[in-house]
């Protein structure tokens, strides 16, 4: 399993860099970042810093959307950013939250998501795409190789998800939530005629580590509550599309009966009062929370899974804590058992 991790473009961009930087040293497979331009830094403009920082990551939003970065431009960034550093892009892409929602804008439609999906990747990979009644290439990116992940949590954006992408992002980290997106996403490459394997799986979560104490355990909580909220918002654009007691787990809609409402000026913010309806149980099922055993326990739980990157969201007070904790003592051991047990498979 690839272990990434979630950064915020928050300033000073240099410290960004540093995360990206002390991420890499540690082990870290991928860098992403959120994507919302009036509530962080430009993200696309440090991409090209953190390439030139480091060494092999993986760079990417998680996630862009196609309401507020025009589909072409996505792609030409991508493909630009892959010739300048070697093909170490990927592009995360869901139908839009706080970026469109600060703008006074909404989600954008399955549809327009479907057609971005198909431009960039045709784009990013060399290939010509159509876009409305043009064909259109970059003659400048033969050998731009990009993979676009897309995601998503209801229903009909799992089945897009199966029949277009090349991985599926799922933000929260609840095994029987993951066990049932993984088979929705699956079922539908299969019906698509794809081979469901070739879809990657990533699952993405604020990851905290803990010394054991109770003390310890609740400050993390409060530290990572601000994800149940976050989450909420989409959610609650499901409840309202699907309403509850249907094919949608019951695990994944009833804490938001006592949802208020949400301050994006808070968004993905440690201590977010908008996340107060968000109760213990529900930070426990959706994070990482735990001694370096209890996270180990849970990424091999997904990785049983299908869970092919456990991405840290790394939106707390332990930023560098957490990125040694992982690098030292969850990582070197995850990586140790997955080798045994295929060894043993293989044998």
């Amino acid at each position: 399993m690839d272990i990434g991790v979630v950064l915020q473009c928050t300033p000073p961009s240099s410290r960004v860099i540093e995360l990206a930087r002390v991420a890499e040293t540690h082990g870290f497979s991928h860098v992403w970042t959120f994507d919302s331009h009036l509530l962080w830094q430009e993200p696309y403009v440090i991409y090209s810093q953190i390439l030139a920082a480091t060494r092999k990551v993986t760079v990417g939003p998680m996630v862009t959307n196609p309401a507020t970065r025009d589909q072409t431009v996505t792609a030409s960034v991508f493909a630009t950013l892959n010739e300048m550093f070697g093909n170490r892009t990927i592009c995360g892409i869901g139908r839009g939250d706080s970026a469109v929602r600060t703008v006074g804008d909404k989600p954008t439609t399955l549809a327009t998501l479907r057609e971005s999906v198909e431009v960039i990747r045709e784009l990013g990979n060399g290939r010509s795409a159509r876009v409305g009644d043009i064909e259109v290439r970059f003659p400048w990116a033969a050998d731009s190789r990009l993979e676009v992940w897309v995601a998503g949590y209801g229903p009909k954006a799992l089945e897009l998800t199966g029949q277009v992408a090349d991985g599926f992002i799922l933000q929260l980290a609840d095994p029987d939530i993951t066990a049932w997106t993984i088979g929705k996403v699956r079922a539908s490459a299969e019906a698509a005629g794809r081979d469901p394997l070739s879809v990657k799986i990533c699952v993405a979560a604020p990851a905290y580590v803990t010394d054991g104490s109770q003390a310890g355990l609740e400050h993390a909580r409060d530290q990572c509550r601000w994800f149940g909220g976050m989450v909420g918002n989409h959610v609650a654009d499901i409840v309202a599309k699907y309403g509850t007691g249907g094919d949608v787990p019951a695990a994944l809609t009833d804490y938001i009966a006592g949802r208020q409402g949400y301050d994006y000026n808070q968004h993905g913010r440690a201590g977010n009062t908008h996340a107060d309806f968000v109760p213990d149980e529900i930070v426990d099922r959706f994070c990482l929370i735990g001694t370096p055993d209890e996270q180990l326990a849970r990424l091999w739980e997904l990785e049983q899974l299908g869970v092919a990157q456990f991405a840290v969201y790394l939106q707390h007070d332990a930023k560098t804590a957490t990125l040694e904790a992982y690098g030292e003592q969850v990582l070197p051991r995850l990586n140790r058992q997955v080798t045994a047990i295929r060894a043993a498979g293989l044998s």
